[in-house]
């Protein structure tokens, strides 16, 4: 199975910014054949990039979507709009989401059944605060995020989830790799509960991944891939990952 390096831009970048990062990371996704390689703009610059990455090896994802496919909610975007866009992931609810705009694990549900409406691929966010890491409660305030977000929704092709221990977003203090496989391990262990055999899995983790670290992540059994935050808005650093993935398929 190919690692994923998913780049997550969050609320950064001008469209001069998106298009020419987009460019240099698209440019450099071709001489990885054994990797998926996507990034995922602001809404507002999803058009541009789509444009300038079109008929490359790079894939587009959106940060978040709307539950409905449309209807009377000012200010949000549907998946049948981010379809047309040329988005083929969508990341669903990251810590972020959960932290500053309050998104609930029913709510989650809501948006994984809408993105698999629309035959796009979600990235769903799982993780612990360091309150609860500290507490001992990391898998089951993980396994409760997957079961709460998963059960009844009708999976269909591919499933990504990334473990994201939200002490380690932005911080610079990553989970060292055993850490993070031990609780891959839980992950997969959960998803095989729900989710039908035939569906493929991949579990990614996120949390301040850099060039310097990456590959000892990905030397796990476990973790299949990286979202990554700070580093993909700079195309060398996020390049660098995408290599740290090849030379480690072959």
């Amino acid at each position: 199975m190919k690692y994923l390096i998913a780049g997550n831009w969050k609320m950064n970048t001008r469209k001069d910014e998106a298009v020419r990062l987009a460019w240099h990371v698209a440019q450099h996704a071709g001489r990885a054949p054994h990797v998926d390689v996507m990034i995922a703009p602001p809404y507002v610059w999803l058009s541009p990039v789509s444009d300038v990455i079109r008929d490359t090896p790079l894939q587009l994802g959106a940060q978040n979507v709307h539950w409905e496919e449309k209807g009377a909610f000012t200010g949000e975007i549907a998946a049948p709009m981010l379809k047309d866009l040329g988005c083929r992931y969508v990341i669903v609810g990251h810590s972020e989401r959960r932290q500053y705009f309050g998104e609930t694990n029913t709510r989650i549900h809501d948006k994984l059944v809408a993105v698999y409406q629309q035959a796009m691929i979600p990235i769903l966010c799982v993780g612990e605060t360091l309150d609860e890491r500290e507490a001992g409660a990391t898998l089951d305030v993980v396994g409760t995020q997957i079961r709460e977000a998963l059960t009844d929704v009708p999976v269909k092709g591919e499933l990504v989830v990334a473990y994201e221990p939200v002490w380690a977003i932005g911080t610079g203090r990553a989970a060292n790799p055993e850490l993070a496989q031990e609780v891959h391990t839980y992950i997969r262990k959960v998803v095989k509960e729900i989710v039908p055999p035939e569906i493929k899995v991949r579990i990614l983790y996120g949390g301040s991944v850099k060039p310097d670290n990456i590959a000892g992540f990905i030397a796990m059994p476990d973790i299949e891939g990286a979202l990554v935050g700070g580093a993909s808005l700079k195309a060398d650093a996020f390049n660098a990952i995408v290599d740290a993935a090849e030379a480690a398929s072959s």
